[in-house]
Parts: C-alpha cells; sequence; structure tokens
C-alpha cells in the first residue's frame, strides 16, 4: 500500500502491518503553527486510532519558545493543572518520511472543549461553513525563505548576528543558482512529492539564498497541511545539508520580506468554478466580487491571524513587495488582494498580506472566512487600484493596525471574528498574540543602543 492512498482507520491499520512498522510518529501544530509530536509504539498507536490518545494541553499554554504564557489564557494554565486532552488520528493524513527508516507520519487534531482553539479544528469549521453556503474551497500556499549556511549552534555563537547564506547577491531567477544547488532542490522537490506536498514551481528569489516554493493547489484542508508540513520538513532537509532555513516574515533590514501568500477559489459541490462569470469583466463573477469585498473589509480586524508575529509587522512596509493598506486590483501585485483573472480553473484570488511566518490553517481560516462573509452579507469592494497601491491614501477602515498588540485588540472587538471563528478562538489567540507583543517589550534592540547608549 501506499501512504497518500491512505483514506480509513482499517487502511492505517493494514499498511504499518504489512511494512511490520514498530514506531509512528505522530504530530499536532499549534498555535504558532508549529509542528509538536512523538514517536508511539504500534500497539499504542493501532489503539489510537480507534480511540484516539492524550496529549498536554500546555501546548496551548505556552509560546513558541515554550514559555507559558503571561495573559488571561483561559483553555489551559496552572488553574487547570494542564490538563492532558483527547487527540483524534486523521488517517488520510498518513505520509512517508524519506528522511527517517521504516515509519510513517500521521497527523492528530484535538477534541473536545481544546478543539475550539485547535488551529485544524478552526479551519475544519469555517470549511464546514463554505459547505453550508454550497461551496468547497480550495488553496495553494507558496513560501519564500532564506537558506543560510550556518547551523543551531553557529546562529547562537554568533548572536544572530552576521550569518552566512548559501549565495550573495539579488538574483531573482536565477539558473545559475539553481544550478549550483541542484543537489538541495532536486532532494526538496524529491521530498514534497513523496510526502504529498508537490511542488508546482520552485526558484530563487531576490535577495541572498532566498527561496521560492508553491504548493499545488488542492481542497483547502489539505493545503493547509501541506502548507504547514512544508515549512517544517523544508527546514529537516536544510539541516541535512548543514543549512537552516528561516521562514521569518522580516529577517533583515536590507532584503525584501518573505511572504506566505494563499491563492484561494471557491467551486460549487459538481467542481464548476464559483468565482467564473466569462459574461463579466475580467470574468470576475459576483461571488467572487462579494468575495473580495468580504476579504477587504475584515482584513484590518482579522490582521493578527494573517501577520501573528511582532516581526510581521516590519514586514508591511511600502515598497517592500508587502501591502501597507486592505486593498485590491486585478493582477496587481502592490495590493493586499490580488484578483487573477484566467480561466474556469484558474480564476483566483492571492491573499498577498500573508508573510511566511504564517500558521497556514489560522490565515486560512481567516482568508476564507473573511470571503464567505462576504458573500452572505453581499460586500462590495472598493473600486480596484490601478497603478501602484503604495501611492494610494486610503480610508481609515482600510488601515492596517500599527503593531501586533493593536491587531490583536482588533480582533477582540470584532463582532464578525466572533462570529465566524466562535468566542473561545478569538479570545484565546488574542491573548496569545497580546503574550507575543509583552515578551518583546521586555528587550532591548540593536537599534536603541546604537542610537540612545552614547547620545542621549
Amino acid at each position: 500500500m501506499k501512504a497518500l492512498n491512505i483514506k480509513t482507520i482499517n487502511e492505517a491499520k493494514k499498511i504499518i502491518q504489512e511494512r511490520q512498522i514498530d514506531y509512528v510518529k505522530v504530530g499536532i501544530f499549534d498555535i504558532d503553527g508549529i509542528f509538536r509530536g512523538k514517536y508511539m509504539q504500534v500497539s499504542k498507536f493501532l489503539a489510537a486510532l480507534e480511540k484516539g490518545f492524550e496529549f498536554c494541553d500546555v501546548v496551548f499554554g505556552w509560546d513558541s519558545n515554550d514559555q507559558l504564557y503571561n495573559t488571561d489564557v483561559t483553555i489551559t494554565g496552572w488553574h487547570t493543572g494542564y490538563n492532558d486532552a483527547p487527540v483524534r488520528i486523521v488517517p488520510e493524513t498518513c505520509r512517508e518520511l524519506p528522511l527517517e527508516k521504516n515509519t510513517l507520519l500521521f497527523i492528530g487534531e484535538f477534541d473536545g472543549k481544546t478543539e475550539q482553539v485547535c488551529p485544524r479544528g478552526l479551519l475544519k469549521r469555517v470549511v464546514k461553513k463554505a459547505g453550508s453556503l454550497g461551496f468547497k474551497a480550495k488553496m495553494a500556499c507558496e513560501f519564500e525563505f532564506f537558506v543560510f549556511d550556518e547551523t543551531s549552534d553557529s546562529i547562537r555563537e554568533k548572536n544572530y548576528q552576521n550569518m552566512k547564506n548559501i549565495s550573495p547577491g539579488f538574483f531573482g531567477y536565477s539558473m545559475l543558482r539553481n544550478s549550483e544547488f541542484h543537489e538541495f532542490y532536486e532532494e526538496l522537490l524529491s521530498l514534497c512529492k513523496t510526502m504529498d506536498f508537490p511542488l508546482e514551481g520552485l526558484h530563487t528569489e531576490t535577495g541572498p539564498g532566498v527561496i521560492e516554493a508553491a504548493i499545488c493547489y488542492d481542497d483547502i484542508l489539505k493545503a493547509a497541511d501541506q502548507g504547514a508540513l512544508f515549512k517544517t520538513y523544508a527546514k529537516v532537509l536544510a539541516k541535512k545539508f548543514d543549512w537552516m532555513a528561516c521562514f521569518m516574515a522580516k529577517w533583515s533590514l536590507d532584503c525584501p520580506g518573505q511572504s506566505g501568500h494563499l491563492h484561494i477559489s471557491l467551486q460549487d459541490f459538481e467542481g464548476n468554478s464559483s468565482f467564473h462569470n466569462p459574461d463579466n469583466k475580467n470574468n470576475m463573477s459576483d461571488t467572487m466580487r462579494y468575495f473580495i469585498g468580504g476579504q477587504q473589509a475584515l482584513m484590518p480586524e482579522l490582521l493578527s491571524m494573517a501577520s501573528p508575529t511582532v516581526n510581521s509587522f516590519s514586514r508591511l512596509v511600502p515598497g517592500f513587495w508587502a501591502p501597507t493598506d486592505a486593498s485590491w486590483g486585478m493582477d496587481n501585485r502592490t495590493c493586499a488582494l490580488r484578483a487573477i483573472p484566467g480561466s474556469e480553473k484558474s480564476q483566483r484570488v492571492e491573499y498577498r498580506v500573508t508573510a511566511a511566518d504564517i500558521n497556514p490553517y489560522i490565515a486560512g481560516a481567516a482568508a476564507l472566512g473573511s470571503g464567505l462573509w462576504g458573500i452572505e452579507n453581499k460586500i462590495e469592494p472598493d473600486q480596484p487600484v490601478k497603478g501602484n497601491a503604495y501611492d494610494k491614501t486610503f480610508a481609515q477602515e482600510r488601515q492596517f493596525p500599527g503593531t501586533l498588540e493593536e491587531a490583536a485588540q482588533r480582533l477582540k472587538e470584532s463582532k464578525a471574528a466572533r462570529q465566524l471563528f466562535g468566542d473561545v478562538f478569538v479570545d484565546h489567540y488574542a491573548a496569545t498574540r497580546i503574550h507575543e507583543s509583552n515578551e518583546f517589550k521586555k528587550h532591548i534592540t540593536d537599534w536603541e543602543l546604537a542610537r540612545y547608549f552614547e547620545i542621549i
């Protein structure tokens, strides 16, 4: 049996028995999109396929640095004793692990009350809403990431200063660079195909050692699985080369930020495009127009779901291929939303506010949920931007919050967010982002030292 063909519990059991596997890897994605998991002895795994298993809910009580939240997080904490929470294994997420020997990988998702804050559970709820409106959502993730000739030890020894990229200079779409490093490119392409997040394209971007990978489109939940797994295993493969792959939104003032754009479209249950109407200008259906209207209207309120770190906001500056307002245009890369006209198969919206630091489940839920809200409420978008969006002045309601803390507060106050995602998720997620902001405030930056140490 092939891992990619597994759909049911019985099929998952069969492939494990056929291969005589002793240990299986099971992981879940936390709020920050970090893959947390473990090896599980085969007899325990087989039982867990039927009945689920328990996983410490501290993964929703600490940040990306394993530090407990210092904000009002109620789903878990000292007050609950950091209980074990039920997790179900998703058989159809079965994957080969070509970089390891004789094991398989499965994704789990939280059940019970913890499902309300589980990123995969969040996206499933939005997908269910889409279904209730008569739609299936498709999505593709594309990520830019810098690759460094560094190790986990060397970057700490250097205190993250004077790091060496695998190649120098700005050289987008370079056939020279991808030939020079063809072993890495070829292994990455093979890995992605084997692990079922196949790439549509892979090329250098503009910047030293930066690569862009476009994952093939799929049903949105599977596409989020693919995006989250890609980020993890691109890093794993880079480490095999004694390199490091970085998915920060912006690691250097001298380089453009790293995008994590989402391409989204809707279909009916027969597979026909809900965005394509050849009788309208740019083939844009009313459904697509309302979808863009909802995305544009809610983007400032949902920004913390699409820009989840303090660093995210360093990327959202004029002139660096990232949007600064909730704008949209036809095939316009200076806008937050790029409507892409084309055939029935290719007509879609590119959600460009997102960077490489996103959790694909949460950002996907924001992008899809806001569009569905627009369809339900028949929200008309502004007139599309023509030319350079950075040169335009937008109404106050289109302007982005300036910081992660402000964005988290906007999310807490959003009635639409609570309607789409539930009070429990909104309150929990906003609290985690406020914690992230508070952690940043504890530190003194190099900029502050250079500016104030001697002069003030």
